[in-house]
């Protein structure tokens, strides 16, 4: 293999891979990328055995071939390089070597066989559909927040992606729980898609796909089985085995018979209770908001730090009582609404309260009350 590559094509290539090779691995090879060179392009490949990210860029290639080179060594000596470098990547020299050289720089590193490179390739994915990029970086960043990093409870640790209905259409339902608080985003459901099982996409690849997806701008083609799911865009595909588990019904942890609304605006909110959740304990973050006659009020206390008050305007047409939540939940979820105002549905101090953005239905939240 011989070629000569832009630096800043290169590096943005290995930007994308190395991401998911992990600093430690048992298994030598998987701290490798595989790099195959044929006409015009210089394919780049890294794999965990769980997320494997295949990106092509542009290269003059003098000489076919592959070789696998150490991932996150090679990204930071590309990294490092002058900008605007013509990096010569040249492998036909001494078996278990490549030799990389830019400007007045040579390096030579050591490389491990192709033939050991694991592939995810193979294996039918039947159900195949297509959506707007903006669709599904939506679907992610509005529910990865609520994924649970509990490892005991495997089958949360992801997104959990089906096709559902809601109001007598079909829609592509995302939903994120980790027991504490709970997301559910929807669109209309893509054609191709109304046959898919329902799968969990792990949380690894939801944050490498998040990465991939910021720069992407049209379709992305989403191929799926019901261990495997496969993203393809521009020049990259995203490979991911899924979770083998089940996802609980989480439609019986949304409340139906919530008698009280309130509506807040949604920026005004958030901000107050950063401000006010500064006086509570690192532990407990505790929250209480006072729902009375027009005025939300927000306190925390503290033994150490003191106490903290702030009046919000709000509608409410309840009775007045009062609520205690975790405020890092309250702040994730807040932040998700672009809206102006955020609307509550809640029931007691007891009972899980539903959030949402009054001028987006497609997105609801569910959050478990704290006692303070």
């Amino acid at each position: 293999m011989k070629l000569t590559i832009e630096r800043a094509a290169l590096l943005k290539g290995l930007g994308h891979v190395q991401s998911v090779v992990e600093r430690r691995n048992t298994i030598p090879i998987l701290s490798n990328v595989l790099m195959r060179a044929e006409a015009g392009t210089l394919g780049l490949t890294a794999t965990d055995m769980d997320v494997e990210i295949v990106e092509s860029v542009p290269a003059e290639v003098r000489g076919a071939g592959a070789i696998t080179a150490p991932a996150h060594t090679l990204h930071d000596i590309v990294r490092k390089l002058p900008d605007g470098s013509q990096v010569e990547l040249d492998a036909t020299g001494e078996a278990g070597s490549m030799t990389l050289r830019a400007g007045r720089s040579t390096f030579r590193l050591g490389c491990l066989p192709v033939e050991d490179f694991p592939s995810m390739t193979g294996g039918d994915l039947p159900v195949r559909f297509s959506l707007p990029a903006a669709d599904l970086r939506m679907l992610i960043d509005r529910t990865r927040f609520a994924i649970s990093t509990e490892e005991t409870r495997y089958y949360l640790n992801g997104i959990y992606l089906h096709a559902g209905e809601a109001e007598g259409r079909p829609v592509l339902r995302a939903v994120a729980t980790d027991g504490h608080r709970l997301a559910r985003v929807e669109m209309a459901l893509p054609e191709g898609a109304a046959g898919m099982p329902g799968v969990i996409v792990p949380r690894k690849t939801t944050a490498e796909l998040h990465k991939l997806t910021d720069e992407a701008a049209g379709d992305i083609a989403v191929e799926l089985s019901d261990s495997k799911i496969k993203f393809a865009f521009d020049s990259v595909v995203l490979t991911s085995k899924l979770i083998d588990g089940t996802f609980p019904d989480y439609e019986r942890v949304i409340p139906s018979d919530n008698d009280k609304s309130m509506e807040v605006d949604a920026k005004e909110f958030a901000a107050a209770v950063d401000r006010v959740s500064t006086i509570s304990t690192e532990k407990s973050r505790a929250v209480k908001l006072g729902l009375g006659d027009g005025t939300l009020v927000l306190s925390a206390t503290s033994a150490e730090q003191g106490s903290a008050n702030e009046e919000v305007e709000m509608t409410y047409d309840g009775e007045p009582f009062e609520i205690g939540f975790n405020s890092r939940y309250l702040l994730d979820i807040t932040q998700q609404i672009e809206g102006e105002r955020a609307g509550f549905s809640v029931k007691d101090a007891g009972s899980p309260t539903i959030i949402r953005d009054v001028g987006d239905g497609s997105a609801l939240y569910v959050l478990m009350p704290m006692r303070v």
